[in-house]
């Protein structure tokens, strides 16, 4: 891939290979990923997925993952999830717990077969809302054999309850009752109403971490033309399955190792917190990232723990 084409936000390493690659999941739908080799690798090697931030394409955040990994000796594998970026699916814009679950999956399979990988040491790197999904798919996915999450999110509480658990019951009500109300006014015109997304400028008035998301998706820095938060917004009733069908039901029987990093000055630290509450067995971490907010860990190579993520894939996806 020229770097005339090179339509990543971040720099083309010299020392990887990059092909796009497409696969199916056990729905049907066509994933687009980039495959990153490193170069001159030989025998078998050891792989893994990579997918995230919620709303991200395989250009941003898990693509600088990716080439960053693949440089250190794995092959990875950046992907753009069900509905989103490059990938097929219609509606477009969709998420799904179930569908971006399966979504992982279906990368496992893919790199499975293929020549130059050993099936026995493939893992998966889930970034954002996807970190969730990928510890999700690590309660299912036993061919999963290390899991790292990268400042995690819980679509399904956070879709639930609220930022920071702030919805109650009757509020969840009202919530589901205006998004049914968009249903039936989508069907009507066969249209999908879109839910609120990133300012197109900022007010000074946001939140911090808005502010934040806002530095990364809207500006030079992040913004991919094909990113849901750099370029548009999520259909508006997307989150109702994610309201009653909960992730993370079954992560406490996860055997396999897992890594949990979050920034120590992340508003959506506490999604990381709970969640490792949960997970059992000696092979199970949790690392705070002193003075990293969220987005920090998108895309800064002087907090991204690559030293740590490295010494853990090596050491729990041995085969």
């Amino acid at each position: 891939m020229s770097n005339s084409t090179w339509d990543r936000v971040f720099p083309k390493s010299d020392k990887v290979k990059v092909q796009k690659v497409h696969f199916k999941n056990r729905y049907g739908i066509r994933l687009t990923g980039d495959l990153y080799t490193p170069k001159n690798a030989s025998g078998k090697l050891a792989a893994i997925a990579i997918s995230g931030p919620f709303g991200a394409v395989k250009e941003q955040a898990s693509g600088l993952y990716a080439q960053t990994l693949a440089e250190r000796g794995f092959i990875t594998l950046a992907f753009d999830p069900s509905y989103t970026g490059e990938s097929s699916g219609e509606p477009r814009d969709v998420a799904s717990p179930d569908i971006n679950t399966e979504d992982f999956s279906a990368a496992v399979d893919f790199l499975s077969n293929q020549p130059n990988i050993d099936p026995e040491k493939i893992g998966i790197l889930g970034i954002c809302g996807f970190g969730g999904m990928g510890l999700n798919a690590a309660s299912m996915d036993t061919r999963i054999k290390a899991t790292v999450t990268s400042t995690m999110y819980d679509m399904s509480r956070v879709n639930a309850n609220g930022y920071f658990d702030g919805l109650d019951e009757k509020a969840r009500y009202e919530l589901r009752q205006k998004l049914n109300r968009q249903r039936t006014e989508d069907f009507r015109i066969w249209a999908y109403e879109k839910g609120a997304g990133l300012p197109e400028k900022l007010t000074g008035k946001e939140p911090q971490f808005v502010k934040d998301y806002y530095d990364y998706y809207k500006t030079p820095r992040g913004f991919h033309k094909r990113s849901i938060n750099s370029n548009g917004n999520w259909n508006m009733t997307s989150s109702l399955s994610f309201m009653t069908m909960p992730i993370l039901c079954y992560s406490d029987e996860i055997q396999n190792a897992v890594l949990m990093i979050h920034g120590g000055n992340a508003h959506s630290k506490y999604f990381s917190i709970d969640a490792f509450k949960k997970l059992k067995g000696d092979n199970k971490e949790l690392l705070i990232i002193k003075e990293a907010n969220h987005t920090d860990l998108y895309d800064n190579l002087e907090k991204i723990p690559f030293d740590k993520i490295e010494k853990f894939y090596r050491e729990y996806l041995k085969g």
